[in-house]
């Protein structure tokens, strides 16, 4: 009767495909960072294809720009903060997600292990994963609120009810876990007294 059992534990490793493609992901991510920052530099010492490439890679309003200007400037820096706060959700969900479901790393004296690795599980994945989902949101609302004149009243209202919605959903899962939490603990403090009777 252990083979069952024994077979569906070892399904957990059908996720190592998935985690090794976020890896080529966050891969691509970074060949695109190095992109941005190429033609950022260039454009900054006047090269007109590279300001013309960040211009349109922005989607900025105006076409017929001959330098950098700060709206540009702050765009393609802004662009540059989401790719790394998406590699940094990359590697939540690789690291923590192998951690908590596949099988465990072994870093408790690895000088870089990450602080939050040491007390994670599912409930702080999703605290976690849900708060850098806002932070993303943050970044993009204030991209297209700068370029606001590129995009439509409707674009705009959506963008920002979906930030809104993202900041419910994350303080319903915090309050969630807070919940979880106290009924664990109230659980373990009846299960003291009963020991101690």
């Amino acid at each position: 009767m252990r083979t069952l059992p024994n077979f569906i534990f070892a399904s957990r490793w059908l996720q190592m495909p998935l985690y090794l493609g976020l890896i080529a992901a966050q891969a691509v991510y970074v060949f695109h960072f190095g992109i941005e920052l190429y033609h950022l530099v260039g454009a900054a010492f006047g090269n007109q294809p590279d300001v013309d490439a960040l211009v349109k890679s922005i989607g900025y309003a105006d076409t017929n720009i001959k330098s950098l200007n700060e709206t540009v400037i702050m765009l393609v820096v802004l662009a540059l903060i989401d790719v790394v706060m998406i590699s940094n959700l990359l590697i939540m969900v690789i690291v923590g997600g192998y951690e908590t479901f596949v099988s465990r790393m072994n870093l408790e004296n690895h000088p870089d292990q990450p602080e939050w690795l040491s007390h994670v599980n599912a409930s702080v994945l999703k605290v976690k994963l849900a708060t850098a989902i806002i932070g993303i949101s943050s970044i993009h609302l204030l991209k297209t609120f700068i370029n606001a004149a590129n995009y439509s009243e409707k674009v705009l209202m959506w963008q920002t009810i979906i930030h809104v919605t993202f900041l419910l959903s994350a303080m319903a899962i915090a309050y969630t876990d807070k919940l979880m939490e106290r009924a664990d603990h109230d659980a373990k403090e009846l299960d003291g007294r009963a020991n101690n009777d």
